[in-house]
């Protein structure tokens, strides 16, 4: 089949979710009710092998919704209806996904209500981000300790949910250590407002007949009567045994019973938590980071009592397939300089070992005393493996260097091979000095299955993330992961520790029974049925209602391999950048200011996102291979333009619509490409998908009009006042505006690059007429590869390029203008992009053999040789060999000698270079202070323009709104004269936005040269 068929998935709910959505519907609901197939199919994965496809995705606004959604759940004809909290979705055993109605906190109930640092304590709705909440804590002078990996977006009420802990936990503890007081809606919309009270009023309580006073008669009756039980039971350790937390909810010495410790860890199956009252620790002033270097991870775990012995905040652990991976990734180039190969040795494993204080004498004691020990240890005969080590004391250097300790999920999934680290039996805590011996074992059993695994984790809280690596499109291996999973409980448990060290307990609630004991888990299967009777809320998680016929749920649970199996292998490979997606979801980084992704965090929409679209895309995959379709083949060309108008008109329904929606609103920014651990990269599998999409139906005209952008505006530059007569009148923006859909088309430069060029009298040169020249002449000389944007609309530009080059000492040639289809590839015009990229390569062929260096002016569009162009002629891609300006500017204008300057400039870099050339805005902030002026990297998002998106009527909205993020603040800062911006899209969005045009750094320095 070549023509992509109509796909229609199964979106019919069942009659009882049916009534319920009706029913809700017609409610005081404010909220919004998503029962899209694409919706609920975001919701169906978290961070984990699992996935399940919920009824509907409720997005409530504030507390009352959610007495709302659970008031109506107790009606009698809807207690079958079952329901799951979600914040950031980034468990890693399942805990939120659920066959009923997810219920997400994160789009809308994420505000941090108060600050009181005099008496050390915060309120937040529990949809606040983990690292939003420091974020606002931060001029005050605190932090919220407990620390994740995901925590720029994890919610606080998975943390909660899960009572997620991380790094540090020794000295910090986890997050129920930090719960002053919850709210939280049980069943039937109660409210039940829980803190410490003493047993008195906790009988008081009891005594009420209501859901609230049944879960305090439950509480009483297990955590005070089995007190003795429950105490010879839980294992002593700093990760201790959560979901239900029967141990710590009665506290013995001070006579109290707090029910928020029976909520803290129990996965939304005992009622939805929406406010937190929180403990808030004071910063501390003085840290230093000693990352210890070891010549094997055995020997890291060995030496890590020795470290925790030297009274450390924490010690995190690092093996060597995480290192390595680490060393391939875009973050190495920050962390290079802070963990330096050690001469005459191998690093493979690293102990990060912090310590954190306010007194500044007694943490320089601390690290005194160890740096003594280890130098010590290393000068010995027997060194213990340690190899040797660095010290971080400045915050940029210890924040790099955990970024990369955060990261380390992500990395493992970028493992080559169809066997990728996944999460399982990734979380096991024993007590700290077992660890190596415990872990000695695990390894044993991950040798004997053959399987290649990564290892980090918190080596002093005697708990480590082992990531084994299984293909689960593989039966095999899925069979292979049940029998992993069955020999770690067994292990842990000979070792007396967990199964489940800080991630919950998910789909691995089958082992529940085993680690608490017959009659423990009967007490926490009453906790269950007193708050939960009808097994409502997140069933067969942690415990099912005593004396129900209810299951708990199974790690052989239906997992992503599933469906991922049922699409052809050819077209999984051929969708690697859309099927690697492992769920990590950095993606969804709260901080506006990160490159990684705007079309999420200004819609909120998680279909808007690389995960989201990846989700979406291999959906899309399943449903065209069942119907024989093969989306990884050339789709047909010959579609009569009546047959497109005959399908739009019989789309009802199609799935492939909704992938579009989400496609649609991708900026094609490429920051995921680089910026995501494991490369998913949608801009290209966007372009694929609307390469088969409009095989089926008509495309609009603005599509056409952008694919043409190349050839259209070489012709409109030519005559530019002219043409910017014809297009930039009120009429001529009507019909752009209203027909085509597209807004603020820019004008055309005047005078345009041919006059300026000829001004200056410079060369214009084809490149078969260059390679003919001598090598001497050659090397003088500066191709300058046009792009449309900078050539027809910002030719002062070029200009200035070509100006600075002679003042090197350069000769700066222009090659003519043959375009580059950048165009064309962001709308899916794959067939002609592929022409484009081959004549192209073939027109500059003549330059690969000589000595004239190449440099694109607009450093977007000189990165399209380097990935797309990589994508569609292969590794021959490598010889066209396009600088960016810093590129070539490196090295070559320390010469230059201008007078300094006191006026600060502030740089924001193209979303495309700040991926793909991330030093780009250190070597532009070397070469200003190199000729004695100041430039300051702005941290920032997108612009919003990205290319063609901003122009389009239909992204105008979302546009603005990204500019008005993070960029009118810096333009404000800077003023228009002092920022600086080396993207064309950057440049055109400030000057439509601001009404005053902004420089290219370049510019600037020339700008200086003219004094």
């Amino acid at each position: 089949m070549t023509q992509l068929p109509k796909l229609d998935a199964k979106r019919a709910l069942p009659s009882l979710y049916q009534a319920y959505i009706s029913e809700l519907e017609q409610s005081d609901f404010s909220g919004e009710i998503d029962v899209t197939f694409s919706g609920r199919l975001i919701a169906a994965t978290d961070n984990s092998v699992y996935q399940q496809l919920p009824q509907a995705v409720l997005y409530p606004v504030n507390e009352a919704d959610i007495q709302t959604i659970l008031k109506l759940a107790a009606q009698d004809e809807f207690h079958s209806v079952t329901f799951s909290p979600r914040g950031g979705g980034t468990g890693t055993n399942g805990q939120s996904l659920t066959p009923g109605i997810v219920v997400d906190l994160s789009r809308h109930m994420n505000r941090v209500l108060e600050v009181n640092a005099d008496e050390g304590w915060v309120r937040v709705q529990t949809g606040v981000v983990k690292d939003q909440l420091n974020d606002a804590l931060r001029p005050h002078g605190y932090f919220f300790a407990p620390d994740l990996s995901t925590s720029n977006r994890a919610t606080l009420g998975g943390m909660i949910n899960t009572d997620a802990s991380g790094q540090g936990s020794l000295v910090y503890g986890k997050t129920s250590d930090h719960i002053l007081s919850l709210r939280t809606v049980l069943q039937g919309g109660e409210l039940l407002a829980s803190e410490p009270v003493d047993l008195q009023q906790a009988q008081t309580y009891s005594e009420v007949d209501s859901r609230v006073g049944r879960l305090y008669k439950q509480a009483l009756n297990t955590c005070v009567g089995m007190r003795e039980a429950i105490d010879a039971k839980f294992p002593p350790l700093n990760r201790f045994l959560t979901g239900y937390d029967l141990k710590h909810t009665f506290d013995a010495e001070h006579h109290t019973l707090n029910l928020s410790r029976l909520i803290a860890g129990s996965e939304g199956t005992l009622g939805f938590v929406t406010e937190a009252k929180l403990n808030i620790t004071p910063i501390p002033k003085y840290r230093t980071l000693i990352n210890v270097k070891y010549s094997d991870f055995q020997a890291a775990l060995n030496n890590s009592p020795f470290l925790v012995e030297a009274e450390a905040t924490s010690v995190e652990t690092i093996d060597s397939n995480v290192l390595n991976l680490a060393r391939e990734d875009i973050i190495w180039h920050s962390v290079s300089p802070l963990l330096e190969e050690v001469e005459g040795q191998v690093m493979n494993g690293i102990n990060m070992v912090e310590f954190a204080a306010t007194d500044q004498a007694e943490n320089q004691r601390k690290i005194d005393a160890l740096c003594k020990r280890l130098d010590k240890l290393i000068k010995a005969k027997d060194n213990k493996g340690v190899i040797g080590y660095q010290i971080c004391d400045d915050l940029e250097s210890i924040q790099t260097i955990y970024a990369m300790r955060k990261k380390a999920v992500g990395l493992l999934g970028a493992t080559k091979g169809a066997r990728k680290p996944v999460a399982f039996a990734e979380d096991t805590a024993v007590p700290p000095e077992q660890l190596a011996a415990f872990i000695m074992e695990f390894r044993d059993i991950l040798d004997d299955a053959n399987l290649h695994y990564g290892m980090f984790g918190h080596a002093d809280a005697g708990v480590l993330h082992v990531r084994p690596a299984l293909d689960l499109t593989n039966p095999d291996d899925e069979v292979l992961l049940r029998e992993i999973s069955d020999k770690v409980a067994a292990l842990t448990a000979k070792y007396g520790g967990l199964m489940w060290g800080e991630h919950g307990k998910g789909y691995r609630s089958e082992y529940a029974p085993k680690f608490f004991g017959e009659a423990l888990y009967q007490e926490l299967q009453k906790v269950k049925a007193a708050a939960d009777p009808f097994n409502q809320f997140n069933p067969g998680k942690i415990a099912t209602p005593l004396n129900s016929e209810a299951q708990l749920v199974s790690v052989d649970a239906q997992k992503r391999g599933y469906f991922d199996r049922q699409i052809p292998i050819e077209t999984r490979d051929y969708y690697d950048n859309a099927m690697s997606c492992n769920g990590n979801g950095l993606c969804f980084n709260y901080d506006t200011k990160a490159a990684m992704c705007p079309s999420y965090k200004v819609t909120r929409d998680r279909r808007m996102s690389p995960k989201g679209r990846a989700s979406l895309m291999r959906e899309w995959l399943r449903l065209t291979a069942e119907q024989n379709y093969r989306a990884d083949k050339q789709p047909d060309d010959e579609v009569s333009w009546f047959e497109k108008w005959r399908n739009r008109n019989d789309s009802k329904d199609d799935y492939s619509h909704e992938v579009k929606a989400s496609m649609d609103k991708c900026l094609a920014c490429k920051a995921c490409t680089n910026q995501c651990p494991v490369s998913v990269d949608v801009p290209t599998f966007k372009a694929e998908f609307l390469q088969h999409y409009y095989s089926r139906y008509p495309r609009p005209i603005k599509d056409h009009l952008v694919r043409s952008v190349e050839s259209t505006a070489k012709v409109g530059a030519k005559f530019p006042k002219f043409s910017n007569a014809i297009i930039k009148n009120p009429l001529s923006n009507f019909f752009l505006k209203q027909v085509v859909g597209y807004v603020d088309t820019p004008a055309f430069s005047v005078p345009n690059l041919v006059k300026r060029w000829q001004t200056s009298e410079f060369r214009v040169a084809e490149p078969s007429e260059l390679a003919q020249l001598p090598v001497e002449q050659q090397q003088q000389l500066v191709a300058i590869v046009q792009d449309p944007f900078t050539s027809f609309y910002e030719a002062e530009i070029v200009h200035s390029f070509a100006q600075l080059a002679a003042r090197l000492g350069y000769q700066p040639v222009l090659i003519p203008f043959v375009g580059q289809g950048k165009a064309q590839h962001v709308k899916g015009f794959l067939s002609e992009f592929k022409q484009t990229a081959e004549r192209v390569y073939e027109y500059l062929a003549p330059l690969f053999d000589t000595e004239i260096e190449r440099v694109g002016v607009d450093s977007s569009t000189a990165l399209v040789f380097r990935d797309e162009y990589h994508q569609v002629l292969g590794d021959k891609a490598e010889a066209l060999n396009v600088q960016t300006v810093i590129e070539w500017l490196q090295g070559k204008a320390e010469k230059l000698e201008l007078e300094s300057s006191h006026r600060r400039y502030g740089l924001l870099l193209h979303c495309t270079e700040q991926s793909f050339i991330p030093e780009s805005a250190k070597h532009w902030q070397a070469l200003f202070t190199s000729v004695g002026l100041q430039l300051d990297i702005v941290q920032a998002g997108c612009c919003g323009m990205a290319g063609t998106f901003g122009h389009e009527r239909s992204n105008l909205k979302e546009s603005i709104a990204l500019y008005q993020m993070d960029w009118a603040e810096a333009v404000k800062q800077y003023g228009t004269s002092g920022i600086t911006a080396t993207g064309f899209s950057c440049r055109s969005q400030v000057k439509r936005l601001e009404g005053k045009r902004v420089r290219h750094p370049l510019e600037v320095i020339l700008s200086y040269l003219n004094h």
